[in-house]
């Protein structure tokens, strides 16, 4: 699998060592409260196997340090091909400098240029407002929206449909 590089970061995919690094993010109540409750260490390992077999899941990290600062992914539907859903995670110390936005630019270009993706769909709560930033500044277009249909620990929220087509960013 490919190693993409930006300007400042490198997305590589993951590694057994990156274990430590996916169960802090995946235990963090700060990051976990817009995607999902918090698992328990059985389905966060399941997880973890997946990312590691999976064909376009990366960790993100700066080129001047194997820090980890988060992961990002592609999902390519088995129904349309040519279509894949988006996901990233930033730790909270990375957050509001460009990394997420920078990462996703890049595993776009990625999706258009190499993997035969033609659009790529994301979702996103409501109240995740710099989530919704980093997606419309990156050139998606919010297509949907899904009322109370996504619910963590008992609460239901909104889930906001994005989409970017190949040519649009």
């Amino acid at each position: 699998m490919a190693t993409i590089t930006t300007s400042r970061l490198s997305l590589s995919p993951f590694e057994p060592s990156d274990w430590a690094f996916f169960r802090r993010l995946r235990e963090a109540p700060e990051v976990m409260r817009y995607m999902a409750a918090i698992a328990s260490e059985k389905e966060t390992r399941r997880l973890f196997a997946a990312r590691l077999t999976a064909q376009h899941t990366f960790v993100i990290r700066r080129h001047d340090d194997p820090t980890p600062l988060g992961d990002i992914g592609l999902q390519i539907s088995a129904q349309f091909a040519q279509e894949a859903d988006i996901g990233y995670t930033v730790i909270p110390a990375a957050q509001g400098q460009g990394i997420a936005s920078e990462a996703l630019r890049a595993v776009c270009d990625y999706a258009f240029i190499r993997a035969g993706v033609t659009a790529v769909n994301a979702f996103v709560l409501a109240d995740n407002g710099g989530s919704v930033r980093v997606l419309e500044k990156a050139g998606f277009v919010r297509t949907q929206v899904l009322e109370k249909a996504y619910e963590i620990n008992g609460v239901r929220y909104d889930d906001w449909v994005y989409r970017l087509e190949s040519g649009a960013a």
